[in-house]
C-alpha cells in the first residue's frame, strides 16, 4: 500500500492513498476579507474514541475558512499528521453519574480555553455532556448532532430498558443549551419531536456525515486485481458474502452466523468474510468460539486496510445490525463500490436501501428471511447488479461529503445570522458552493 494515512471510518480503517496533503487555508493567513477584514468562525468539534473518522469533514470546513479544533478520547496521531489542533478528553461510555459529572468540567474548562465560536458535537455521550458543559457560556453556539440513538435502544438488556426511562429526561435537560439539533435520519428526528427532546433549540435533518466519494473511487481503482486478492485468501471459486462491522451481538452477527449456516446447505461454494474487531466490545462481542462453529465457511478477517480491495472482490454485502444507526458508513460504502446490500430495515439503514429497488430490507433478529435474500442476490445476479448500481446512484446524488459540508455550512450561517454578525456576514463569503451546487 502507498503512503498515506489511515482514519477509522465507522467500524473499519479505510486507508487512504492519496495522502490527503494539507491544504492551504485561511488558517494560512490567507482567510477571507469581509467588509474590510480578515474573518476566521472558530469550530470546535467534540466526539469519542473514533472521532478520526470525521478528519475528512474537518478538513472540508477548513477548506471552506474554518478554524478547526477537535476533542475525543481517540488516538490523536491522524489529526497531528493533517495540522488539525487536537485536545484530548475522558468520558466514561457507560453509566458512571461521578466520571460523568468530571467531564462536564473537564469540557467546561476545555471549552474555555479554546473560546470557539461554534461548539459541534458527535455521538451518544457528548451529546448529553457537551451542552450541559456550555450551559453557562452565552456566546457559544451549541450544535449536536444525533448519530443514531445506539445502545440504549437496541439492546434489550435490563440496564437499557431502565436507562429509555431517563434517556428521554437527559436530553430536554441538555436541548435547554443546544442553539440546534441535527438528525441523520429522519426516524431519530421524529422520535425527538414525538417526545419532547429538543428543549428550546431548533432541528435540522442532514442525511449521514458525508462519504468522501472521490478518495474512494481513487481507492477502487487502485485495489489490486480481483483475481490476485481472492488467491491470496483462498477464495478463487468461492462466492463472496461480505460484513464489514464490529463483531457484536448488536450489529447482528449471531443472526449472520445462523444464515450462513443456512445458506451453506444450499450453496456450498459461498463464503462470508467478517471483517472489523472483536477483541475491545466485552460483554457485547462474539466470541470466537461461536464463529469457529462456522468455519470454513465463515472466515474472519479482523480489522483491514484494504476495505476498498475487500468490497472490490464481493459479491454480496450484508449488514444485519440491530443498532439505531444514523446512517452506517459501511453501506454508504458499499453502496459506491455498487455491491448488492441486504440489510435490516433498521432507522438509518433504509435510508440507503430501498426495498426490492436498491437492495433488500429485512427485520432485525431473523435468520431464514436474512438467508433467503442473500440466496436470491445470489442467483439473480443480473437483478442484484441493477439493484447495486442504484444504490450507488442514490449515495452519490445525496451522501457526498461537499454537500454535507455544505449543508452544516448553511446550518451554523442561519444560527450565525441571529447570534453573530461577523459570522453571519462571513457565510456569504465561506459558502463556497451551495447544497444545490454540490449536488450537481
Amino acid at each position: 500500500m502507498s503512503e498515506g494515512f489511515s482514519f477509522k471510518i465507522d467500524d473499519h480503517i479505510f486507508a487512504d492513498r492519496s495522502g490527503w496533503p494539507p491544504r492551504k487555508t485561511a488558517e494560512d493567513g490567507l482567510g477571507l476579507l469581509v467588509n474590510g477584514r480578515r474573518v476566521t468562525p472558530h469550530l470546535l468539534c467534540i466526539g469519542g474514541e473514533d472521532h478520526n473518522l470525521r478528519i475528512p469533514f474537518l478538513l472540508a470546513l477548513r477548506d471552506r475558512g474554518f478554524r478547526i479544533t477537535a476533542a475525543g478520547t481517540g488516538d490523536p496521531a491522524p489529526f497531528a499528521r493533517l495540522g488539525l489542533d487536537y485536545r484530548p478528553f475522558r468520558f466514561d461510555r457507560f453509566v458512571n453519574p461521578l466520571a460523568d459529572r468530571a467531564a462536564i468540567s473537564a469540557l467546561t474548562k476545555l471549552i474555555g480555553e479554546v473560546r470557539p465560536d461554534i461548539v459541534q458535537s458527535f455521538d451518544t455521550k457528548p451529546n448529553l455532556l457537551v451542552p450541559l458543559a456550555t450551559r453557562n457560556l452565552s456566546n457559544v453556539l451549541t450544535v449536536r448532532t444525533i448519530n443514531g440513538l445506539g445502545q440504549i435502544y437496541s439492546s434489550r438488556s435490563p440496564t437499557s430498558l431502565m436507562l429509555r426511562l431517563i434517556f428521554p429526561m437527559l436530553h430536554r435537560v441538555a436541548g435547554r443549551s443546544a442553539a440546534l439539533t441535527i438528525f441523520q435520519n429522519r426516524d431519530d428526528q421524529t422520535f425527538f419531536e414525538r417526545h419532547r427532546m429538543l428543549g428550546k433549540g431548533a432541528s435540522r435533518l442532514i442525511p449521514g456525515s458525508g462519504v468522501d466519494i472521490d478518495s474512494f473511487d481513487r481507492a477502487l481503482a487502485a485495489r489490486p486485481s480481483r483475481s490476485a486478492l481472492r488467491k491470496q485468501l483462498g477464495l478463487e471459486d468461492a462466492e463472496i458474502v461480505i460484513t464489514v462491522t464490529r463483531l457484536t451481538r448488536q450489529k447482528g452477527i449471531p443472526t449472520l452466523l445462523e444464515a450462513a449456516a443456512l445458506v451453506h446447505r444450499m450453496r456450498p461454494s459461498v463464503r462470508f468474510l467478517l471483517v472489523g474487531p472483536r477483541e475491545g466490545e466485552g460483554s457485547y462481542a462474539v466470541t470466537q468460539a461461536e464463529i469457529d462453529r462456522h468455519a470454513p465457511y465463515v472466515i474472519p478477517l479482523g480489522r483491514r486496510s484494504d476495505i476498498p480491495d475487500l468490497l472490490g472482490l464481493a459479491d454480496v454485502f450484508a449488514f444485519p445490525t440491530e443498532y439505531r444507526e444514523g446512517v452506517p458508513r459501511v453501506l454508504l460504502e458499499a453502496a459506491l463500490a455498487d455491491l448488492p446490500i441486504v440489510t435490516t430495515n433498521m432507522p438509518g439503514c433504509s435510508d440507503v436501501v430501498r426495498d426490492g429497488w436498491s437492495g433488500f430490507l429485512v427485520p432485525p433478529r431473523k435468520p431464514h428471511l436474512l438467508a433467503a435474500r442473500v440466496l436470491d442476490m445470489l442467483c439473480e445476479r443480473r437483478t442484484a447488479r441493477i439493484m447495486g448500481v442504484r444504490a450507488g446512484r442514490l449515495v452519490r446524488r445525496e451522501f457526498g461529503l461537499q454537500l454535507t459540508v455544505s449543508r452544516y455550512v448553511d446550518a451554523y450561517a442561519a444560527l450565525a445570522s441571529a447570534r453573530s454578525p461577523s459570522l453571519a456576514s462571513y457565510h456569504g463569503a465561506i459558502g463556497g458552493i451551495s447544497s444545490q451546487e454540490a449536488r450537481s
